[in-house]
């Protein structure tokens, strides 16, 4: 890949490029994409609902890893990235506002179905275009951009067609099933698209953007679930505040406090940390596995307790009844333990694939969750909440015993670089300003 451009429209990154606050800023519309996405599963709650929501929210998390790699080659706040940036970050909010006809088109208005589709083709078009313009001109390098390029049109008319022709074909039940095929085998080909990655001469430019820009996501989502918390403990109608809500807000609070250190206190930047020590093509299949992959689980994971968590919180409060026995369904307990599950295996998963090596205390917490789902079932909503909380923050203290030393030279060598950045941001300002 080149290392310059022909105009100062593009700005190429550099290996210690790291997060702008423009990014952040593009966040914002997929904080409220991922939040409509749980708040419309909420309301439509079923298994059918929940596959619908995994997909469109496959579908977004494929728009914002596009994203992310693009503000990696391009410095996103120079040249015409702002202008570019805003172009998708108003497409991906008509996405995100029309996510509710994505499968199911309501009377009146414009095609939700259409508009949905085009908001992602529109997407997927600007990403496209301004990847393109950073290809070398050589034949080589166009043609391995192609392989690339030709799967992900590929999905993108998959989408339009699934939007477009099931329901003029089809009766509603049929056309539901053949949209959501429809979508599933675009979300296959673009995924396995990234398998691709080695071979088509790929580079990450920034090792450190790429592992920062994932590990803020992240956090969004963790974000997500204490908005959750909160809509679900305002959400009262009148009702006075007990001691039972207070109780199930501080079980969530300690919830969300487990899986922000699970991810946050060592793996985050021990994962980087490794992944700085991989040099060359070997890189790209590691960063694409731990991040544009497992992330996905990860993310989802936690999208997933929110929701849960928001519909226990609210059965708390407007079913007082609750704290005698559980007063909410099987699939709610499925989705609260469901989705810390899923997010634990995704932190195992990140562990092996970069270290090799299977973290038994992870492994050991999923383990103990799943076989506490069929249980929580049978207790009062509050104690199955304080038993997801009880395993998870067991889990935090046993890796804070079973890592420490791993933990304490991750830490060091965070302190040492920090102070070196530091160090030389010091003497650069002296110097120049």
């Amino acid at each position: 890949m080149r290392t310059t451009l022909p105009s100062r429209a593009l700005n190429l990154g550099a290996p210690g490029s790291r997060v702008t606050r423009l990014e952040l800023f593009y966040d914002l519309v997929f904080v409220f994409a991922f939040l409509n996405v749980s708040t419309l599963t909420e309301a439509d709650f079923s298994p059918q609902g929940l596959i619908e929501a995994l997909l469109v929210l496959s579908l977004l998390w494929w728009c914002w890893s596009g994203f992310a790699a693009l503000g990696n080659i391009l410095r996103a706040d120079q040249g015409v990235m702002p202008v570019l940036g805003f172009g998708v970050m108003a497409a991906v909010f008509v996405l995100a506002l029309s996510t509710d006809t994505a499968f199911h088109e309501n009377p009146g208005g414009l095609d939700g179905l259409f508009v949905f589709a085009c908001a992602y083709t529109v997407t997927w078009a600007i990403l496209i275009a301004t990847l393109w313009s950073t290809v070398p001109p050589d034949r080589g390098a166009r043609l391995r951009s192609l392989t690339l390029t030709v799967p992900m049109v590929a999905s993108i008319a998959l989408i339009v067609l699934g939007a477009t022709l099931p329901q003029r074909l089809f009766g509603s039940d049929v056309a539901d099933a053949v949209r959501i095929g429809c979508w599933a085998l675009a979300l296959l080909m673009e995924y396995a698209t990234g398998l691709l990655l080695s071979r088509t001469g790929w580079r990450l430019r920034s090792m450190g953007h790429w592992a920062e820009r994932h590990a803020l996501i992240v956090l969004i989502a963790l974000g997500e679930s204490v908005l959750a918390l909160g809509v679900g403990a305002t959400n009262r109608h009148g009702r006075p505040v007990t001691a039972t809500v207070v109780v199930a807000a501080m079980l969530g609070i300690g919830v969300i406090a487990a899986l922000w250190w699970l991810y946050f206190d060592v793996l985050a930047s021990r994962v980087e940390q490794i992944l700085h020590g991989v040099r060359g093509p070997r890189r790209i299949p590691v960063a694409r596995d731990v991040y544009t992959y497992l992330h996905l689980p990860l993310v989802v994971g936690v999208i997933l307790f929110a929701l849960g968590l928001e519909r226990l919180l609210g059965a708390v409060i407007n079913r007082p009844e609750a704290t005698a026995h559980n007063a909410v369904g099987g699939l709610d307990v499925l989705v609260l333990f469901g989705g810390v599950v899923l997010y634990v295996l995704a932190l195992a998963a990140v562990e092996l694939r970069v270290s090799r090596r299977v973290d038994l205390v992870l492994a050991t917490c999923a383990a103990v969750l799943v076989a506490l789902i069929p249980v929580a079932g049978q207790f009062p909503t509050v104690v199955g909440l304080a038993m997801l909380a009880g395993v998870t923050v067991t889990t935090v203290v046993a890796q804070l015993a079973a890592r420490r030393g791993a933990r304490r030279q991750v830490r060091d060598l965070i302190q040492q670089e920090q102070a070196a950045l530091e160090a030389a941001a010091n003497k650069w300002r002296r110097q120049y300003l």
